[in-house]
């Protein structure tokens, strides 16, 4: 079809989504949809993070929000593009409130996928290129305020004025959100544990690099420079999130823990007591946001005997290294990403390690997924013309519900091109899994953010028995020098690690809050509702994230690294409309009948 075509076939769907969408009440807008159909809102007209599913369900929202949200001004971005399946295109939409940008996919004519984002608020925008600050002020000025005397004074948030965020964590998610909030103008103050931003990297054992390639993990802003290498070593990394915080000009307090938080209704703001270096703080923000990571406290298990063991035993978060265990008998619990990294570290150091593989892992090579899963990240894609903000989108643009159809032949090819690497896993005993659908890593994570490891040569060691392998065995304790399986087998150990994963999220709210709010909250990550009071199965949206929870005041920021980058901007969105006293009426998916 000529591509003038496919433009009017394009603008005549907006335009009829616009009319549909306009007056007082919503008319037509199913007409417009497939009987297949999803709509993804990233806030534009619901100030949440939800999916639609059916014709039903869009209705019902688009009757409930659309004369609030005044979407409008919908105009084509680009060139639409004929697929396979239909035809896919980008736009641009304004609403009462701000801008943003969405992508359709129509399938015969109508609405199969719908992505709408709010990307800016009205009046609010980042001052960045031609409206960049001046820095300075030219000519003979009495009494100057400099740079440096405005930095200082920012310094002070937390001691002469209130923060109005107050985020615990300053690894990448909290520092990134930061970095999003100094730009919109929203006084922010983070608080974290350690001595210096970056060392919750530094602290982990020395062999530690990011599994995910450079492409995939820049931080908003500041992009990685050309000549950075494609898997980030830890410290290398540590340093860069110390000198991102630097660059930003974010306002960070190390060496601080949270001792409690309390939320006031009636005044609605948070009683947050700090530990700031030895000094007690009270803090009183209005909305706190915990930005702890996607993992909540490390699962350490009890089992019989632990008091017993005279050898060392630790949890895979607090492993310092294989550096003095050489020679050591060592027993890794767990067959996930972190017991592969340790297992291979303390390999590499001279000692003797096993494996505990309790269930089947998912594995995918690092060439592989790279080539065929992370496609969008690469060189090769921004030679295309897309960057990572555009791949950012282009993977929003994806609903969960859809995401099996395209995932299952992904990983069929995987299996296919890696069938010898798999076999030879198989051939030690390891057990393998691709999901419990066949849709590999791309819906294991969201959906349990474990149970998987990327091979960056951990499982070649295991195929070739250089690091012994237990599988289908469970822990029934320890002795004084060894682990004893539920198979009635034991294992000689000096060492026990312990990569028995994380709780969720909601284990942290409950730590610093209460466990009546972290039960109110309920947990955070997995497939739920795209909205806090409607927890149950329903695949539409990661539970809590980026999002308001049932606690009034109370936000969660975390994931990987792409991740924390593209859901910042909605976080802070959502924080600066509240800010700046604008209406903000979150939609609350209906239950439809089934």
């Amino acid at each position: 079809m000529p591509s003038e075509d496919l433009k009017a076939e394009a603008a005549g769907w907006l335009s009829a989504l616009e009319g549909s969408l306009s007056g007082p009440e919503p008319r037509g807008v199913a007409a417009l949809f497939h009987a297949d159909c999803h709509w993804r809102d990233f806030l534009a007209f619901t100030w949440t993070i939800v999916t639609l599913d059916g014709r039903d369900e869009i209705v019902a929202m688009a009757a409930a929000r659309a004369a609030e949200a005044g979407a409008h001004a919908f105009a084509l971005d680009g060139e639409p593009k004929r697929t396979a399946d239909g035809l896919e295109f980008w736009f641009t939409l304004s609403t009462a409130v701000g801008r943003g940008r969405g992508h359709a996919r129509l399938r015969e004519g109508r609405c199969w996928t719908l992505l709408t984002t709010l990307r800016e608020l009205t009046g609010h925008e980042e001052k960045r290129g031609d409206t960049r600050p001046l820095g300075t002020v030219h000519g003979a000025v009495r009494h100057r305020r400099t740079w440096a005397d405005a930095r200082a004074e920012d310094a002070r948030i937390g001691l002469d004025r209130q923060p109005y965020v107050l985020i615990v964590g300053g690894g990448q998610g909290g520092l990134g959100l930061a970095a999003r909030l100094k730009q919109i103008g929203v006084p922010a103050l983070v608080v974290d544990r350690h001595a210096r931003p970056g060392d919750a990297w530094r602290n982990r054992y020395r062999s530690l690099c990011l599994h995910d390639p450079v492409w995939f993990d820049h931080m908003p802003y500041l992009p990685f420079p050309d000549h950075w290498p494609v898997f980030t070593p830890k410290d290398k990394m540590g340093d860069w999130l110390e000198a991102y915080a630097s660059i930003m000009e974010l306002d960070v307090w190390s060496s601080t823990t949270c001792r409690g938080a309390r939320y006031d209704a009636g005044l609605g703001q948070w009683t947050v007591e700090v530990d700031r270096d030895g000094t007690p703080v009270t803090l009183h923000p209005q909305h706190l946001v915990l930005a702890t990571g996607m993992s909540g406290k490390p699962n350490l298990p009890r089992v019989p005997g632990q008091d017993l063991f005279r050898g060392v035993q630790h949890h895979s978060s607090a492993h310092p290294g294989g550096e003095a265990f050489a020679g050591k008998r060592c027993v890794v619990i767990g067959a996930n990403n972190s017991a592969h990294d340790i297992a291979a570290d303390l390999w590499e150091h001279g000692a003797d390690v096993t494996m505990v593989q309790r269930s089947p892992t998912l594995v995918v090579r690092s060439e592989t997924v790279q080539r065929l899963g992370w496609s969008l990240y690469s060189e090769a894609a921004l030679r295309a013309g897309i960057g990572v903000d555009d791949a950012d989108l282009i993977v929003a643009s994806t609903p969960f519900a859809v995401l099996p159809q395209m995932l299952k032949p992904v990983v069929q090819r995987m299996k296919e091109e890696d069938a010898d690497f798999y076999e030879s896993l198989r051939a030690v005993g390891f057990m393998l899994t691709f999901g419990e659908d066949e849709t590999g890593l791309g819906l294991m994570y969201p959906r349990r953010g474990s149970g998987y490891y990327i091979d960056v040569g951990a499982s070649g060691l295991i195929a070739g028995r250089e690091i012994a392998l237990r599988s289908g065995v469970g822990v029934a304790g320890l002795t004084a020098d060894s682990v004893v399986l539920d198979d009635g087998s034991a294992l000689p150990a000096d060492l026990v690690v312990y990569a028995t994963g994380y709780g969720s999220m909601t284990t942290f709210a409950a730590e610093l809050i209460s466990q009546e709010v972290a039960d109110r909250v309920g947990p955070c990550w997995g497939m739920g509702s795209g909205t806090a009071r409607d927890p149950g199965p329903w695949i539409g949206e990661l539970r809590n994230m980026w999002k308001p929870t049932a606690q009034e005041g109370l936000w969660f920021h975390g994931g990987n690294l792409a991740q924390s980058r593209h859901y910042s901007r909605y976080l802070a969105i959502q924080l600066k409309a509240r800010f700046e006293g604008i209406p903000v009426t979150v939609f609350d998916r209906p239950r439809l009948p089934a």
